[in-house]
């Protein structure tokens, strides 16, 4: 077995797709990925990294394809690196990302024989997500790019002007903001110079509301010019219910933890989803696809399981949703979220409501389950929703010591799902099953729902 070297043109016959979205194919015996490409595929490719293991390749051709290949309806696929499987039919799309979840739990978990159950499909392939991000750079017409990063760039932006993961709205929204940026001459931040103003443009809508929340991150010294988008905006868009202004004078590029200000409206909206009314602030975590959250968690109150007898721990509850939408089975919901704004829209979200039994504390996991331990009632069932990371060592040991006699994990993350999975057997429980959730359609993320039981 020879191993391909950098720069070597191969042609491939696509057999499978890997996690993250590329096609898996041997030559002359040794693994290679290839993006880009489907199932059945036989293409030409070029080299890119030659590793001891696996090879990686860049496609050049398309010399026959495979059944599963379908139309790319995105101009900016694959310079984008949003969606990385609009090639691949979504009937493939969806098993392969079963199977991959299902190989996480044995090749990293050593678990065997999970039930890992049929995927629930989502149920819009499009214009799906309640949350935008989109970054600014120069663009090439000296005016600004507002779109996503080239995928594996982290200094060149895709200039984007109707994105099909996010709703008409969403993307009208965003086009406003670039004809006030145009209009007022905002220059756009160049990363690599560390110079300009208009950094990143965050949009937040209500799917059953209608109602929208934007966000304009610049570098400092932009008050005044920021303040002159609240009246375009709202002529267009009367559905903006507020707009905020974020400083960041950091090099880092990121929308989180920045100095606030309201320039105009509040500084949240209003979004339903499971019989709930919930109040999303900006920085409040909250699933991207709204329909699909409904079905999510209608699987966690099967995996939960209640009856109106058990105690229900909530954690990492961000805004309280899963808890608050549970509460009408529990005796007690008690909600454990760490940053501050979720905690607040948490408590404000259950009294919405008339959610009587619900409490929201506020701090990290693992420190409030051993500060408040002997305090708070023993729960009878555990709802983990941890971010992509999954739960650290110690928040594992303290769920442990807690040992819910019931657990549900919602995970968006297979492989440190099936680390903490095998954690969790390690440590008594046995993993009863798994629902994947497609939240994600067009991307390889995938959600999913999992049963411990002691």
């Amino acid at each position: 077995m020879q191993r391909p070297r950098r720069d070597d043109v191969l042609e491939l016959e696509i057999a499978d797709l890997a996690f993250g979205g590329a096609g898996v194919a041997r030559h002359d015996g040794f693994v290679v990925f290839c993006r880009d490409t489907a199932p059945g595929d036989r293409v030409r490719a070029v080299v890119r990294k030659s590793r001891r293991r696996f090879a990686e390749a860049d496609l050049l051709e398309v010399l026959e394809p495979g059944p599963p290949r379908t139309l790319v309806p995105c101009p900016y696929v694959p310079r984008c690196g949003g969606c990385r499987l609009q090639h691949v039919d979504y009937a493939t799309a969806l098993a392969a990302k079963r199977d991959q979840l299902a190989e996480h739990l044995v090749r990293i978990g050593h678990l065997e024989g999970v039930e890992v159950r049929e995927p629930d499909a989502a149920l819009e392939p499009f214009a799906y997500r309640n949350k935008m991000e989109y970054s600014a750079a120069p663009g090439a017409d000296g005016g600004p790019a507002i779109g996503f990063h080239e995928r594996g760039r982290w200094d060149r932006i895709v200039d984007v002007h109707a994105c099909m993961l996010t709703t008409p709205l969403g993307n009208a929204v965003r086009e406003t903001v670039r004809a006030w940026a145009v209009a007022e001459g905002v220059e756009p931040y160049d990363q690599r110079a560390g110079a300009g103003t208009l950094r990143h443009v965050v949009v937040r809508e209500g799917v059953a509301t209608g109602e929208v929340l934007v966000a304009v991150v610049t570098a400092p010294g932009a008050e005044a010019v920021v303040d002159r988008l609240a009246d375009p905006l709202a002529a267009a868009h009367p559905e903006v219910v507020g707009l905020l202004h974020m400083v960041n004078e950091g090099v880092a590029e990121t929308t989180a933890g920045l100095p606030t200000r309201l320039v105009r409206g509040r500084d949240w909206i209003e979004e339903r989803v499971a019989g709930v009314a919930l109040r999303l602030s900006a920085a409040a975590f909250f699933q991207t696809n709204t329909r699909m959250t409904d079905v999510l968690y209608r699987r966690v109150a099967e995996a939960a399981g209640l009856d109106g007898t058990q105690v229900l721990y909530d954690l990492f509850a961000g805004v309280g949703s899963i808890g608050i939408a549970l509460a009408g089975g529990a005796r007690e919901v008690v909600a454990i979220e760490i940053v501050p704004e979720a905690v607040a829209d948490a408590e404000r979200n259950a009294r919405a409501n008339g959610i009587a039994n619900h409490t929201a504390l506020c701090g990290d996991v693992g420190v409030v389950l051993r500060e408040r331990r002997g305090e708070l009632p023993p729960p009878d069932v555990a709802v983990v929703d941890p971010p992509r990371a999954g739960l650290a060592g110690r928040a594992v040991r303290r769920i442990l010591e807690l040992a819910p006699p019931t657990l549900v994990y919602v995970s968006c993350q297979p492989a440190t799902f099936a680390d903490n999975a095998a954690r969790f057997v390690e440590g008594g429980y046995r993993l009863e099953w798994v629902r994947p959730v497609d939240m994600f359609p067009q991307t390889p993320h995938i959600e999913a729902v999992a049963r411990f039981t002691r």
